[in-house]
């Protein structure tokens, strides 16, 4: 299959275990959008950062989302805090829309079955970037299914997701972090 051909939008990258330093280290990345002309862009969606939105927004405006939690997106504009909401349809799947306003991600904080996360930066791609990493198996590709959002959003969502999708993968997901110190 070429690079043109590639269709990962939706899908979900998880970090191979030999990608352990820095921030993709056994990271779940939810690819927002993918085209071998213009690079991809997603989100890291297991990487909590243990603070709320309350912590760095304190004006009353924001108040109905202070206790949405902020995970780290990723390292491209980390200085930058927007929000997304998620929510699965039985029908086709995962939807999201990312880089909410304040007062569309309020709105839609509200609607029963939808998820609005907080995000500090974002990963990002430069155009076919993504296919070389996946050439070299640095990432795992996956379809996320309706129970993604019901799941802790933290480390172990990369080790629950690579169990559920073959025995290899189970085993890549129980070895020890260091193999050499088995």
């Amino acid at each position: 299959m070429s690079d043109a051909q590639i269709q990962l939008e939706g899908s979900l990258l998880l970090a191979d275990p030999s990608l352990r330093d820095g921030i993709f280290d056994h990271s779940v990345i939810l690819l927002a959008n993918h085209s071998a002309e213009d690079g991809a862009f997603g989100l890291i969606l297991n990487r909590p950062t243990g603070h709320r939105v309350g912590h760095f927004l304190k004006d009353p405006e924001f108040a109905a989302l202070e206790r949405i939690p902020v995970h780290i997106g990723g390292p491209v504009s980390s200085q930058q805090l927007t929000f997304s909401a998620f929510w699965w349809n039985e029908h086709d799947g995962l939807h999201w829309q990312l880089r909410l306003p304040a007062e569309e991600a309020i709105r839609r904080s509200r609607q029963p079955g939808i998820i609005v996360r907080a995000f500090v930066g974002y990963s990002g791609w430069s155009a076919g970037q993504l296919e070389q990493e996946l050439r070299r198996n640095s990432w795992i590709t996956a379809r996320p299914d309706g129970s993604l959002f019901g799941k802790e959003h933290d480390r172990s969502l990369w080790s629950e997701i690579l169990r559920s999708l073959s025995p290899y993968h189970r085993l890549l997901a129980d070895s020890p972090e260091d193999p050499t110190l088995n």
